[in-house]
């Protein structure tokens, strides 16, 4: 693995969760948290899709794969500590639409780096 795709992983994996994490902050005072998940996500996914086609410059597509996995690892971690034991959502936090997140971001980065690939 090199140092970019790991200061990658890192970087834009650390910036995309923020984002969605500001996002919610901010629709938590506007929408139900029942769908706030579902609000967020397609956002989410146009964002990701753009550091994926426009930042993200390797042509291997075992680096997408540890992008997934690097991004798919914060995202957990950020979520249990700064989401799930700072906030104790009513009604818990892991439903359909967090389970959804975490699968798209792992396997977001695998199918653009199949594109990007030609794969």
């Amino acid at each position: 693995m090199s140092n970019t795709i790991l200061k990658q992983g890192l970087g834009w994996g650390f910036l995309l969760w923020l984002i969605g994490y500001i996002l919610g902050i901010i629709l938590f005072m506007i929408v139900p948290p029942a769908i706030l998940g579902w609000l967020i996500m397609p956002i989410g996914i146009v964002i990701t899709l753009w550091v994926l086609f426009k930042k993200i410059k390797s042509k291997s597509l075992k680096d997408y794969f540890i992008l997934g996995f690097i991004w798919t690892i914060i995202a957990i971690l950020l979520d249990y500590f700064l989401l799930v034991k700072l906030f104790k959502p009513v009604g818990g936090y892991y439903k359909l639409d967090v389970y959804l997140y975490y699968i798209l971001t792992f396997l977001l980065p695998i199918f653009v780096g199949l594109k990007k690939t030609g794969k």
